[in-house]
């Protein structure tokens, strides 16, 4: 049977110092997996081991193999991909950790307290971060900060709203 890769010293020390580390799950399997191959087991065994498909197991030889590099740590990582950028955790927690504590006022907001939108306004305009009304709130959550929304929104009255409270009752004052 033709061996699938053929390690070279370097590449195997190196894929041997990485496994102790703690380095991501695909690149610990990536690693295992060129490991076990150059140790001469069947693709076959190394998938059922590691619980992928064989398939995997070619794309991952063939990637390593094409990404020459001097590190082969970085020969294991995924590739960059496009989609839904990072996520604002660790980017809006203490700027929103910051600023809680201060009045809006001060900061030029006509509002005594910080809401949601507020603080939404506040790190596009202060510091260009766009973010959603539920970041802010998984934000405040994960900062231990209490908020709830308003009950009432005192502008909006139900068209109808005298029959819904069963009409004009006429009190004593009235004829």
């Amino acid at each position: 049977m033709k061996e699938l890769i053929k390690l070279s010293l370097k590449e195997r020390n190196d894929l041997a110092s990485l496994l102790p580390l703690q380095i991501e799950s695909r690149q610990y399997q990536r690693a295992l997996a060129l490991m076990l191959l150059d140790e001469g087991e069947s693709v076959a065994e190394v998938a059922e081991h590691l619980h992928v498909s064989r398939r995997t197991i070619y794309n991952w030889v063939s990637r390593f193999e094409q990404r020459g590099g001097p590190l082969t740590a970085e020969r294991l990582r995924d590739a960059a991909r496009s989609g839904r950028p990072a996520t604002a955790q660790g980017i809006i927690d203490p700027l929103i950790d910051q600023i809680i504590d201060t009045d809006p006022r001060d900061h030029g907001y006509n509002s005594t307290v910080w809401t949601a939108a507020l603080l939404r306004q506040y790190l596009a305009e202060v510091h260009q971060q766009r973010v959603g009304l539920r970041s802010i709130g998984a934000a405040l959550a994960r900062l231990g900060i209490r908020w709830k929304h308003p009950r009432h929104v005192l502008a909006r009255r139900e068209l109808f709203w005298r029959q819904a409270k069963r009409g004009a009752q006429k009190g004593p004052l009235e004829p």
